[in-house]
């Protein structure tokens, strides 16, 4: 195989890696850079459980090969806390007991960042299609969607 060198931006941090031609964007985040938080659920881009944003669009890091995240920014999951102050979607998700096994959870958050960065203020039917391309098979969908309204709420607050 053939590897390359990779000069990226994750979560604000500029960060350059090896990687082989042929490895997915997750592996890198997982293997190479101890980024864990995006999870493998299906590893053909119907779950989402491996969402980030790149360059500010959702996608299935399980999708994407390393190499293409040349000179592009990403943001995973770990960004989204400041230091140990969670960000408000991570804590209406535990308050609201929008997760339960946890492996679809990061990509929900990815997902549901994404859409508060482009519309502050979301209508159900809007977070509903937003994160339609995420898979639960433990909590259901109406705990997820609530904790989002409610952290669309706080943050219009502050």
């Amino acid at each position: 195989m053939s590897t390359v060198r990779v000069s990226t931006t994750i979560n604000g941090d500029a960060v350059a890696y090896l990687c082989e031609v042929d490895e997915t964007l997750l592996d890198v985040l997982r293997d190479r850079l101890g980024l864990t938080g995006s999870k493998e659920g299906c590893s053909t881009g119907d779950c989402g459980a491996c969402s980030v944003m790149l360059d500010g669009r959702v996608v299935c890091s399980c999708l994407v090969l390393g190499a293409e995240a040349e000179g592009r920014d990403i943001r995973t999951v770990e960004g989204l806390a400041a230091g140990d102050k969670l960000h408000p979607l991570q804590e209406k998700f535990l308050e609201f007991a929008a997760l339960q096994c946890g492996v679809c959870t990061p990509g929900f958050l990815v997902a549901a960042k994404a859409l508060l960065d482009r519309n502050p203020d979301p209508s159900e039917t809007e977070i509903r299609f937003a994160l339609a391309g995420n898979l639960c098979r433990c909590t259901g969908y109406d705990k997820i969607v609530r904790a989002v309204q409610s952290a669309a709420a706080e943050l219009r607050k502050g």
